[in-house]
C-alpha cells in the first residue's frame, strides 16, 4: 500500500492532486490513499468563508468548492482531520466524521477509521489550555470568540482517544506533541526557525494531550502540520517505536508532500470502515458530552464515577449489531450547502443544517449531536433537508414575509382658489372600493391616530427587533456574541500530561 502525506492542504486540493498524478507518472506508482494533517479548507461558497479564522484578505475560495459541487472528482480517495483555518460551520455538522465531497472523508473532532488493515486515527484542531476543559458550546453564527475557540482540542475527545487498547498505525495530529523536537535534529530545526526557541527551551512548543496520546498510544507512525516546515523524529517505547513526520504547507520548493511504502499486510481490501473499538467508545461515553462553557472535568481514579471505557469483546459486538455495516460509503455524501458562484456576497452565516450523516451515526449508536444540543438550550433547531427529484438540497422553504396591514387612506379635501368640490371628481381607491369622500368622516381619527403595522418575526430575529428579548437571549445563546456565554471564573492554569 502507498499512501501520501500532506502537510497544510490551505484549500489547494487541485495542485495537491496535481502533485500526486506528476509522482504516480514519474514512479510508475499508484497512490492508494491521501491523508491531510489539517488546514483543509473545505469551503463550500462565499458563506463559509466567513466561519473561517482568518484576515478577510486571506479569504480565498481556493479549489474545494470544485469537488464540492461535481464539477471535478478526487483522483484519490482522501482523509483529513482539522486545524485552526477550516470551514468550522461545515465540520460542525459532522461531529464524528463524513464526507465533505465525494471520496474526500473528515474524521471528525477525533476519531478512528480503517483503510484496509491500516487502522488510522486522528485529533482535529489546535490546543489552548484555557479551553481545553470547557464543553462544546459553541454554534454559527460564529463571534470573534467562538470563531477561534470552536476548533481548540477539547479533553473529551482526548479522554475518548485514550480509551483505545487496539494498535493504532497512524496518528494524525495538526500541532506537534509537546517534547517532540527532543527526539529529532532541534539544531537544524533552530536554524530554519529561530524564533522557536523559546518556547522549545522552556517546553512550551506544541500540545501537552497530543505528547500523552503519544506515549499511550505507541503508533507506529504520527503525522503533524502546523508550523510549516519539515522535522523528523524517532521516538523509542519499550516496545517499538514511533516515527513522526512533520511536513510543510502546498507551496512551490516547499516539502509538504511525503509518499509512504507501506507492507502488503496492510492492503485488505482497501475500503474505508468505521472502527468498531472507537464506536463503542462514543457510545458507551456519550453521557461525558457538555455544551457548557465552563471547565469540565473527565472522570478518573480516586473518584466514584467509572473512568475506564476500553471496550471489551462483548461490548464491540453489540455495537456492531446496532450498526449492521462498518463500510462507509461514497452514497452518503449529500451536499448540505448551496455550491460556489463567484457573483454571491459573502453574507452572514446561515443556521445550522442538518447533516444526514451525522443523523444515521447518531441514531445507530443512541448518541447525541453536539450542535444540536447546543442548539436545543437554546430554543433553536437545526434546519431539515430536503430531496427533490433524488437531488439532496438545502431546505430553501420561502420565508413568508409579514404582510401590511391594510386601512383606509383618508385625506382632508384639499382647499383650492376656484371652490371646486374635487371630491366629487377624483378619487383615491381602497381596497374595499371606496372613494375619499366616503372617508372624510373617519379623517380625524386616521390622523390623530396612525394605525399600527404590527410585524410577526421568526423566533431567530425576534432579538434584532425586541430589545426585551436581547437579555434572554444574549444569555441562551452561546455564539452570536462574546458576552452570549460568560466565561467561567478561573484562574490561568497549566495542563499536566
Amino acid at each position: 500500500m502507498k499512501i501520501a502525506i500532506e502537510g497544510c492542504a490551505h484549500g489547494e486540493l487541485e495542485k495537491i492532486y496535481e502533485c500526486i498524478e506528476t509522482i504516480q507518472e514519474r514512479e510508475g506508482i499508484k497512490i492508494d490513499l491521501l491523508i491531510c494533517c489539517g488546514d483543509f479548507q473545505s469551503v463550500r461558497n462565499n458563506d463559509d468563508l466567513r466561519a473561517m479564522a482568518v484576515p478577510e484578505k486571506y479569504q480565498n475560495i481556493c479549489t474545494f468548492h470544485k469537488y464540492y459541487s461535481g464539477e471535478k472528482e478526487a483522483p484519490v480517495l482522501t482523509i483529513f482531520i482539522g486545524g485552526n483555518h477550516e470551514a468550522s460551520n461545515y465540520l460542525q455538522e459532522l461531529p464524528y466524521g463524513g464526507w465533505v465531497a465525494p471520496n474526500i472523508y473528515y474524521i471528525g473532532r477525533a476519531g478512528v477509521i480503517k483503510y484496509g488493515n491500516l487502522r488510522i486515527a486522528g485529533l482535529s484542531g489546535i490546543f489552548k489550555g484555557h479551553d481545553y476543559l470547557q464543553g462544546l458550546w459553541e454554534s454559527p453564527p460564529y463571534s470573534q470568540n467562538s470563531l477561534r475557540s470552536v476548533y481548540h482540542i477539547r479533553s473529551l475527545v482526548v479522554f475518548r482517544l485514550s480509551q483505545l487498547k487496539e494498535p493504532v498505525n497512524v496518528m494524525l495530529s495538526h500541532d506537534w506533541p509537546r517534547g517532540i523536537t527532543e527526539y529529532g535534529n532541534k539544531h537544524n530545526l533552530l536554524k530554519r526557525k529561530p524564533f522557536l526557541r523559546e518556547d522549545i527551551e522552556s517546553n512550551q512548543l506544541g500540545s501537552p494531550p497530543a505528547e500523552r496520546l503519544l506515549h499511550l498510544l505507541k503508533p507506529d507512525y504520527w503525522f503533524s502540520a502546523h508550523l510549516h516546515c519539515q522535522f523528523a523524529a524517532l521516538i523509542p517505547h519499550e516496545e517499538g517505536e514511533t516515527k513522526f513526520l512533520a511536513l510543510d504547507k502546498c507551496l512551490p520548493k516547499r516539502r509538504h508532500l511525503q509518499i509512504l511504502d507501506l507492507p502488503s499486510t496492510y492492503d485488505g481490501d482497501k475500503t474505508l470502515k468505521h472502527d468498531l473499538e472507537w464506536l463503542t467508545v462514543l457510545k458507551d461515553t456519550n453521557h461525558l458530552l457538555s455544551v457548557k462553557n465552563i471547565d469540565c472535568h473527565m472522570p478518573g481514579p480516586g473518584g466514584n464515577e467509572r473512568y475506564e471505557f476500553s471496550p471489551t469483546e462483548d461490548d464491540k459486538q453489540k455495537t456492531l449489531e446496532l450498526m449492521g455495516s462498518l463500510t462507509i460509503t461514497n452514497e452518503s455524501f449529500v451536499k448540505t450547502a448551496p455550491t460556489y458562484k463567484p457573483t454571491a456576497p459573502k453574507s452572514s452565516i446561515i443556521e445550522p443544517i442538518e447533516n444526514p450523516q451525522t443523523v444515521y451515526i447518531c441514531e445507530k449508536l443512541g448518541i447525541d449531536d453536539p450542535l444540536q444540543v447546543v442548539l436545543a438550550r437554546t430554543g433553536r433547531t437545526m434546519k431539515p433537508m430536503c430531496v427533490i427529484d433524488s437531488i439532496t438540497c438545502i431546505d430553501e422553504t420561502p420565508v413568508v414575509k409579514t404582510p401590511m396591514k391594510s386601512f383606509k387612506l383618508s385625506l382632508p379635501a384639499p382647499v383650492t382658489p376656484l371652490n371646486e368640490d374635487l371630491s366629487q371628481t377624483d378619487s383615491i381607491c381602497t381596497p374595499n372600493n371606496t372613494t375619499k369622500s366616503e372617508n372624510l368622516d373617519d379623517s380625524q381619527e386616521n390622523l390623530s391616530t396612525p394605525p399600527s403595522i404590527k410585524k410577526i418575526f421568526k423566533r431567530r430575529n425576534l432579538a434584532l427587533y425586541t430589545p426585551e428579548a436581547d437579555d434572554d437571549v444574549s444569555t441562551s445563546n452561546s455564539s452570536v456574541g462574546d458576552s452570549d456565554s460568560p466565561r467561567s471564573n478561573k484562574l490561568p492554569c497549566r495542563i499536566n500530561m
